[in-house]
């Protein structure tokens, strides 16, 4: 009997440790739950435009030939023009950069798919910066009469984004506090401190493209037009509520 009574003792003594403990981590839980800040969260977005001052011009040589190294002697030649045409044009030695230079066979066929022989293709390119715009036109004219009849493109940039971009982060963080200001008003809430800063973008991006003309139609200066690029900064900020 005393045993069973002893028993019956110990369990209820053991339950109630075991309900204690529950009744502590569940009330810790909840005072942890309590204390997580409440916080509201907001995207402000700031924009600078800029007027481009430089350009990127991809200037190549493709030539074709049954026999390789006629393919490439051609294009040497006609290289070698292009490149005493950017020096008459006064480009700075460190602007223009070879890009690619490559040489690979291409198989011809008849109208009926029998293969009638192989022609290599030599191509030569060269990344050209410009720093005047005003000479855009001229220089693919040029290049093009020295023997270039690969123009790949025009990119447009900005040499110094400096101020732009410290403008695009002042109005995107002044857009981000005046959203969370409206939402806390809207909600009947304070704003505390700003918990975390988050920033992207950054990276300018045209408005218009320049557009040129076909490089074999060009009797005088292409029209280039650099037109306007807008430089785009995000922030994300965290407030605490209070």
């Amino acid at each position: 009997m005393r045993n069973k009574l002893f028993s019956l003792t110990t369990l209820l003594i053991l339950a109630s440790i075991v309900l204690t403990a529950c009744g502590t981590v569940a009330y810790a839980q909840t005072e942890s739950a309590e204390k997580m800040p409440r916080t509201l969260s907001v995207t402000g977005s700031g924009k600078a435009y800029l007027v481009p001052d430089i350009a990127y011009i991809s200037i190549g040589v493709h030539t074709e030939d049954k026999d390789a190294a006629k393919a490439v002697t051609a294009n040497n030649t006609q290289s070698q023009k292009v490149s005493e045409a950017l020096k008459a044009f006064k480009i700075d030695s460190k602007d223009p950069q070879t890009t690619n230079f490559s040489i690979y066979p291409q198989q011809q066929y008849d109208e009926n798919g029998r293969l009638t022989g192989i022609l290599y293709m030599v191509d030569n390119s060269v990344y050209v910066t410009l720093r005047d715009l005003k000479l855009v036109g001229e220089l693919l004219n040029k290049v093009v009469e020295a023997g270039a009849n690969s123009i790949n493109g025009i990119q447009f940039d900005v040499s110094d984004k400096t101020k732009a971009l410290s403008e695009a982060r002042m109005d995107a963080v002044a857009n981000a506090q005046e959203q969370a200001a409206e939402i806390a008003d809207a909600s009947g809430v304070k704003l505390g401190e700003v918990m975390s800063i988050n920033v992207y973008g950054g990276y300018p991006s045209p408005i218009f493209e320049g557009k040129g003309g076909g490089a074999a139609m060009m009797d005088v200066a292409a029209p280039i037009s650099p037109g306007q690029m807008v430089l785009t900064v995000e922030v994300n900020m965290v407030f605490e509520l209070k």
